[in-house]
């Protein structure tokens, strides 16, 4: 019980820190993670080696990602890329219909995407669009982020789904199959419909850099095809479902098999596009090498406060599972004789909510649930993966690195991002549930 009213206690001081004092979201983090570590018992001379062991990791993995996606981001605006490819996609498409579309093609590209990737490659062009059409940024960003998000929960091959499958001895097939069922109704009511709602809420415009770089390349006399920039933007994407297929077919083993699960690396995709970008988006429209080395700066420049204010989540996140929060809760839950499916979903949120990271609650609760597992028929074992998946993806808060992602790229307030974007996963998760659950009762 002390554990848990430390993490209450260290949640609640990040938001006052932020919203009543307006301290900066990094420092407030770092001080909101001294004061759980203290409240919770925990070595005060380890208390900065948890925080500092997160935020390295968080900004070694996630970091370097979000990076070379704002450098691409930044070619696909600066090259006016991202311009073709808005007034493509309204000229084709009613204004009525545009959250739709973002939903569905952030659903397409999000299959073998991680989230942060899919986010940093998308944003751009959702702030593009919300700019050319005069529409809030919420009505477009949340069915996209909707789209990702459930990818990320309930559909393999994403981190989370993987490693429950494997705990829980499902079937890859079975379980992918009825992810992408789970998946396509929680996206609908969670992004498109959700957003109506939020708009009304939160009616912020686009960022105001992007709108400059807008205007920027609206002179240019030489921007590269609709088929160009689809191409870099789907590159990463081709790469990672090569790499994906390569290793559900049991290639992986061979000598090509092996280089193309190299090249479908997240990290590794992302060089290659960033590169292949530096040519279709630069050199062939007339740039100098000395103009895009120029461009790089620029879009480390875009990301460097948002990597900080990741890092740091990543670091409050570490403190959280150091202290040992996150075995109170599933312990005090797993004691209970409850429904398998539920007690999957709420051992996940618990955690999720603790940690503030999908991937651990998804590993975590799989674990814990899988004496529940025994027996099971291979639909219901692929069930409790996705009610693990679901439950995962609850309430994004201050200790989750995606929450200041999306507060920083859609330039929210703490508030507003608690309006939109952690109320967008509460519902997701919400369905999802739902959507499993009744599942369990008719298969």
């Amino acid at each position: 019980m002390n554990l848990i009213l430390a993490a209450i206690i260290g949640i609640a001081a990040i938001i006052l820190l932020i919203v009543w004092l307006k301290v900066h979201p990094f420092l407030a983090l770092l001080l909101g993670s001294a004061i759980m570590a203290v409240c919770s018992g925990m070595d005060y001379t380890k208390m900065l080696d948890s925080f500092t062991s997160g935020l390295g990791e968080t900004v070694g993995g996630v970091g370097i990602l979000i990076a070379l996606g704002g450098v691409i981001g930044m070619m696909l605006i600066k090259s006016g890329g991202a311009d073709v490819i808005v007034d493509s996609i309204i000229s084709r498409t009613k204004e009525n219909l545009l959250p739709w579309a973002m939903a569905g093609v952030a659903f397409i590209i999000g299959i073998p995407l991680f989230f942060e990737v899919g986010v940093v490659i998308l944003i751009p062009v959702v702030m593009m669009i919300a700019n050319r059409t005069k529409k809030p940024v919420v009505l477009l960003g949340i069915p996209a982020l909707a789209g990702l998000s459930a990818l990320h929960a309930f559909v393999p091959p994403h981190p989370g789904p993987l490693a429950a499958i494997a705990n829980l001895h499902s079937n890859l097939g079975v379980t992918l199959g009825l992810g992408i069922l789970v998946a396509i109704p929680t996206v609908i009511i969670s992004g498109p419909l959700l957003a109506k709602v939020m708009v009304k809420w939160v009616p912020v415009e686009a960022k105001s850099e992007l709108i400059q770089a807008d205007e920027d390349v609206k002179n240019l006399e030489k921007k590269p095809t609709f088929g160009t920039a689809i191409f870099v933007i789907l590159l990463p994407v081709i790469l990672m479902l090569a790499s994906s297929v390569d290793e559900l077919a049991g290639w992986n083993t061979t000598p090509v098999g092996k280089f193309i699960a190299f090249l479908g690396t997240p990290l590794v995709a992302l060089v290659i596009t960033a590169i292949v970008g530096i040519f279709l988006l630069g050199i062939m429209q007339g740039r100098t090498a000395s103009d895009m080395n120029s461009l790089f700066g620029k879009g480390f420049e875009s990301i460097a406060g948002i990597l900080l204010i990741v890092g740091a989540g990543g670091g409050f996140k570490q403190t959280l599972v150091d202290s040992g929060i996150d075995k109170v809760i599933t312990d005090g839950i797993t004691a209970n004789n409850i429904n398998p499916i539920f007690a999957a979903w709420l051992i996940a949120v618990l955690i999720r909510l603790a940690t503030g990271s999908a991937t651990v609650a998804t590993v975590t609760a799989s674990g814990l649930v899988a004496p529940l597992a025994v027996g099971m028929s291979p639909t219901h074992l692929a069930l409790l993966v996705l009610a693990v998946g679901a439950g995962s993806v609850f309430l994004s808060h201050v200790n989750d690195a995606g929450f200041w992602l999306v507060k920083e790229y859609f330039g929210l307030t703490v508030k507003q991002t608690f309006l939109t974007w952690s109320l967008m996963e509460t519902v997701l998760s919400c369905v999802g549930f739902v959507c499993v659950f009744l599942l369990s009762l008719v298969l």
